[in-house]
């Protein structure tokens, strides 16, 4: 006998003996359960019901069931396959009830869910959420009727609340974003761009008196250019700011008389008066109930639960999907039986054979990698350069400078607007003696990074003491592969890259798009420009060094166990280390990628809608050849090193404590209920996610980037963003394109068109990165 037969037999025998024992436990706690068919006309004969009971058996039709939970829960409506399916309704113990459609135990369709204090909603619910169109109505007297994701307010929404306050626009995850309009309730209003629950953009504020103020705000206050206009048709235009410093503007009068004694402080004094009404929180979500579900496990003799999204409270096993909740209600024993077998059977069978045959191998935590790059000491071949550098941003960032505003002029971005300063070891009026080699220091458009570093929250002294501490820099050990070298603070946040004259010329180019993209998008992807400088040595050669300070990725409270860089692309899209080489910091590529990476949907249409806008971005800046670069920080591990999936029992040797924490669904469901607590997640920064393992099939062609997916899932954090954005579509990559071309499939290679690399990239990362349902 075979191996695989030998499987199926014994599976065969362990689930025939299963079974009788679940049916005999069920009946004998439950008894045996008559139910009708659901029809609409309930007078039927006894002939009828034995007929119908045969069908039952046979065509597993829909029936209606009324019972009392041995919790006491209670449930009345359509029943399919040992799970409420159809119209129905299940009043809990504590009060809430919900009345609607069902799916195999989901809440899925229309239905209305009420609270015990008096707050409903009525609408559309997918897999246990409140998800689609639908009217919340508080106890207070708060409503909200718009659209819904996962529980949170996500689209367009009019919400009045208790103290008469209504808002009518956009909402994103759970609060104002996007366009609206607020109405207090003494009649002033608001209407213009929010963002995070508080006003931020351009919108304009009219008062009751007849006076507005129209411009840019900054979480409720005027911030940037503005106009303040009174109703008799004097005016005030300037920047505004809480800062007096920062403040300045000038006064027109209508006339010979106007508001000269006014003071634009007034201003800020009269809107703290106006506050954004924060609502009602949902007592309770939906997705937190449980159902009363009977568990069949031999050893645990007692209910079980179940969330109204169909997930079995943590520690049950699948054994009571191919059970019967209440008993047999058919009283053919035999059928059912038979049923649950044949179907069991079939399901062992195909695991069985599937993993004897193509079971990936477990997997292992990486190894930790040692801390990246060499400290740059004294007799290190670029010690003076370090100091140059440290002393030239000083220089740059400690110098005294007006307040910037955030509303640039075009002259600001202009490759022309530099400033080259001379350091002589001795000192001048402006540089501190040093003990360096003579120098030249070049600062490429300083208003605008300074501004940069102001929208990126980038303290000044903070920013100083990173990079021009006493703490050296450390320059990693081999140069990328654009001949580059990088060098990281010691503290990890910011990462220095040399750069090629040609890339300089890039930056300066796109660098008024790329500041008009990354304000507009705060959560955008695309690496974080603080600086772009310039060394000029002084000797026979006066040789240049041009380097650029970008954020550093991976500076988080998160180890990064993975990492991959991905462009989509698999022309030598491998790595060239073996398996016992790769440690935590190897940078594996596209073709080496074994995950799929599945976010909460809240947060997959985020992701989705800023890929895109970043794409857009950067094909219509003519870039080409950036990729993904993603860590992967696993959540679960044992003590051996091995990682544990999604769901999996604590190993031997471990307790629940020591287990590694992960993002359970009572977690997602408690974060979804705080917005506020929403902002601790920033996108690419902190992503939970479960990363679902895929296996590529020998007869995959070189064109599959993505293996097939096995079913086992890992508890993860995600950190990614867009990198090496430029490299443009130039002459080198058009010759590089035309040469590969001819010897390879020209859709797999790297050097395409900006809109054909910018259209497989998002192909790519789509099918890499997904909706977790």
């Amino acid at each position: 006998m075979s191996k695989e037969q030998s499987y199926v037999l014994k599976a065969w025998e362990v689930t025939v003996r299963k079974t009788q024992q679940a049916k005999k436990r069920a009946n004998s706690v439950f008894g045996t359960v008559s139910v009708s068919p659901h029809t609409d006309n309930d007078t039927s004969t006894d002939e009828n019901d034995d007929e119908t009971s045969t069908n039952r058996s046979s065509l597993e039709e829909f029936y209606h069931a009324e019972r009392v939970l041995p919790n006491g829960d209670y449930y009345t409506g359509q029943w399919y396959d040992s799970f409420p399916h159809g119209h129905g309704k299940y009043l809990w113990t504590d009060g809430c009830m919900y009345i609607g459609d069902w799916y195999n135990g989901k809440t899925m369709g229309n239905g209305k869910f009420g609270w015990p204090s008096g707050a409903t909603y009525e609408g559309e619910f997918k897999s246990g959420y409140m998800d689609g169109t639908g009217t919340y109505t508080g106890p207070s007297g708060d409503a909200y009727k718009g659209q819904w994701v996962m529980n949170l307010k996500h689209g367009h929404g009019v919400k009045s609340f208790a103290n008469g306050d209504a808002y009518d626009g956009e909402w994103r995850r759970g609060l104002q974003e996007g366009h609206g309009r607020y109405q207090w309730s003494d009649g002033c209003h608001y209407t213009g761009e929010w963002k995070n629950g508080t006003i931020y953009g351009k919108g304009s504020f009219v008062w009751t008196n007849g006076n507005r103020y129209d411009g840019c705000w900054d979480e409720g206050f005027p911030r940037g250019n503005g106009t303040y206009k009174w109703d008799d048709g004097s005016f005030y235009v300037g920047n505004w700011s809480k800062d007096p410093e920062e403040m300045n503007g000038t006064y027109y009068p209508s006339g010979n008389e106007g508001n000269l004694e006014w003071d634009p402080k007034d201003l800020f004094d009269n809107l703290s008066e106006y506050t954004i009404c924060s609502g009602e929180r949902v007592p309770m979500l939906p997705s937190q109930k449980k159902l009363s579900v009977w568990n069949s496990s031999k050893r645990i003799e007692k209910p079980r639960r179940v969330s109204v999204d169909g997930r079995v409270s943590v520690g049950v096993d699948r054994a009571f999907e191919k059970m019967n909740m209440w008993g047999n209600e058919t009283g053919e024993e035999g059928t059912d039986l038979r049923k649950e077998l044949d179907a069991e059977l079939m399901r062992l069978e195909a695991e069985g054979i599937r993993s004897l045959k193509s079971s990936p191998v477990p997997m292992k935590l990486p190894k930790a990698g040692r801390k990246q790059g060499e400290t740059i000491s004294k007799g290190h071949r670029n010690y003076d350069l370090m100091l140059n550098l440290q002393l030239g941003i000083r220089h740059s960032v400690g110098r005294q400078a007006p307040a910037a505003s955030l509303d640039l002029k075009p002259s600001a971005f202009d490759p022309k607007d530099k400033i080259w300063r001379r350091f002589p070891r001795e000192g001048t009026k402006y540089t501190p003696p040093h003990q360096s080699t003579e120098f030249k220091w070049k600062d490429y458009c300083p208003l605008v990074f300074r501004s940069l570093r102001k929208l990126f929250k980038v303290d000044p002294a903070d920013y100083m003491l990173s990079i021009c501490g006493d703490d050296a820099l450390r320059e990693l050990s081999s140069p990328g592969k654009s001949g580059s070298f990088f060098y990281l603070t010691n503290d990890d946040r910011y990462m220095i890259k040399t750069m090629k004259k040609s890339e300089t010329k890039v930056l300066l180019r796109m660098l008024a798009a790329y500041y008009n993209h990354v304000r507009a998008f705060e959560n955008s992807l695309v690496i974080r420009f603080f600086g772009l400088h310039c060394v000029r040595l002084n000797g026979p050669t006066q040789k240049k060094v041009r380097f650029v300070i970008m954020g550093n990725l991976f500076c988080s409270k998160y180890s990064v166990h993975r990492i991959f860089d991905l462009k989509g692309s698999s022309l030598g899209r491998t790595t060239d280390k073996p398996e016992s080489e790769i440690d935590s910091n190897t940078i594996l590529k596209d073709r080496d990628l074994s995950f799929i990476f599945r976010l909460q949907k809240a947060w997959y249409q985020e992701f989705t809608r800023q890929i895109d806008k970043d794409c857009e971005f950067l094909e219509q800046e003519r870039i080409m050849d950036y990729s993904l670069l993603v860590g992967i920080h696993f959540r679960e591990s044992s003590v051996a090193g091995d990682l544990i999936p999604s769901g999996a029992k604590t190993p031997i040797g471990e307790s629940d404590e020591e287990a590694c924490h992960r993002l359970s669904r009572a977690e997602v469901d408690q974060l979804l209920s705080d917005p506020s607590r929403w902002a601790s997640i920033r996108l690419g920064t902190n992503m939970p996610a479960r990363a679902e393992r895929t296996v590529r099939k020998s007869s995959d062609s070189e064109l599959e980037l993505v293996g097939e997916p096995t079913g086992e899932f890992y508890e993860v954090v995600l950190i990614f963003g867009i990198i090496d954005i430029l490299q443009d579509y130039d002459i080198s990559k058009k010759l590089e394109h035309a040469y590969k071309s001819i010897q390879y499939d020209p859709s797999s290679i790297s050097a395409v068109d900006p809109k054909q690399y910018s259209r497989r990239f998002r192909d790519f990362i789509f099918k890499a990165f997904t909706d977790d349902n």
